[in-house]
């Protein structure tokens, strides 16, 4: 009798327990998925801010305005939750039209020469934002526009946002319709996949420009995050930050980061900081390891992965303090860095550039991966 009475005592502690740990579960991953709220109008049209959090607690904030990543929180070494990347925590903030925080970017990411560019014969002509050359899709391109926006909730949260540009649209040819989807994986990746179809021949190049600070404080500078790039070649700029058609060996120079190497080290170096496209060493299209950023202060690194043949670094040269986080504190130069990937800059003009010309019946895809994890 009181073998019987343990046995179904022990059955029961058993049960209590595995009870137990399955609740732990749950709660562990309730806030698991994908939330909408309300983050304001632009254009008569609703805005929303979107919440994706992994089973880790980790959450990624994106808006239908400009595709925008907000914020990107993680726990940091010692287990304190922070932001990335610079951003906003209110559509005003964007609406003030900072240096392209955590955009999505189109038609064409980086600088077109004069703002001009010849295609089948035609010459088309761009708007100059960026002195006298072309930046990021003009005075409204793919970063300050509504999209819109559907959502996923299957095993990980994603968010799929869509747009067509017209005809004509900021002088770029041809009607393109444009969809890209955010996937926040319980590993701590941010995958953004990019796709495209026109009906005219146009240049396309498509972007994320957030700007990464791993220590999660903008007080902090990037110039002792550490950066290695898989690129023995980059392209040399002129004055306004226009290729100069060469490509050249990184190789003794300041631009060599194929051992991991602080970003300050050198950025004296370079006048006005970095500001330019490295040819990653691919032999094709498939995704692969482009960069690695990393910070001890706070134990973080970031791994970036793509399908593009380019990555441009940017170091936050032009940021001087104007600008504010939603807490106030200044955003001062070398405070946050951009990683993007692309294809080259003004390549509609550098025929030794490839080509970014996306012909009617063809599809334009892309994928990029940035994995956060701890050192």
């Amino acid at each position: 009798m009181k073998l019987r009475l343990s046995f179904y005592l022990f059955i029961g502690l058993l049960a209590a327990t595995v009870t137990a740990c399955k609740n732990h579960e749950q709660k562990a991953s309730a806030g698991m998925g994908i939330t909408k709220a309300d983050f304001g109008e632009v254009d008569g049209k609703k805005v929303f801010l979107f919440t994706l959090t992994n089973s880790k607690g980790n959450q990624v904030k994106i808006t239908n305005y400009g595709g925008t990543v907000t914020s990107w929180t993680s726990a940091d070494k010692q287990g304190k939750r922070s932001d990335i990347v610079l951003g906003y925590d209110s559509l005003s903030g964007y609406l003030a039209h900072p240096p392209y925080f955590g955009a999505l970017i189109g038609r064409y990411g980086n600088r077109i020469a004069n703002g001009k560019f010849t295609l089948d014969g035609t010459t088309y002509t761009l708007a100059t934002n960026n002195g006298k050359n072309h930046l990021h899709g003009g005075n409204k391109g793919f970063d300050k526009v509504v999209w819109d926006a559907v959502t996923e909730n299957d095993s990980t949260p994603a968010l799929v946002l869509s747009y067509v540009s017209k005809d004509g649209e900021e002088g770029y040819p041809g009607t393109l319709r444009v969809k890209v989807r955010y996937h926040y994986t319980n590993d701590d990746a941010l995958e953004i996949e990019y796709w495209a179809e026109t009906d005219k021949a146009t240049p396309v190049n498509l972007t994320n420009h957030s700007y990464f600070n791993l220590t999660g404080d903008v007080s902090n500078t990037i110039l002792d995050h550490r950066l290695w790039v898989d690129a023995d070649h980059y392209t040399p700029v002129d004055t306004t930050l226009i290729p100069t058609g060469e490509i050249k060996a990184v190789k003794g120079t300041p631009f060599d980061f194929t051992q991991a190497e602080k970003i300050g080290a050198r950025i004296a170096s370079v006048p006005g900081g970095y500001d330019h496209n490295f040819v990653l060493n691919k032999k094709d299209t498939a995704i692969s390891l482009a960069a690695v950023l990393s910070d001890s202060t706070s134990g973080r690194k970031l791994e970036v992965f793509t399908t593009e043949p380019g990555l441009q670094f940017y170091s936050g040269n032009f940021l001087d303090g104007t600008l504010k986080t939603s807490a106030g504190k200044a955003i001062n130069q070398h405070t946050g860095l951009c990683l993007e990937t692309q294809h080259f800059p003004d390549s509609p003009n550098e025929p030794a550039f490839s080509s970014t010309i996306l012909m009617p019946g063809k599809q334009y895809h892309s994928l990029t991966r940035y994995k956060l994890s701890l050192q």
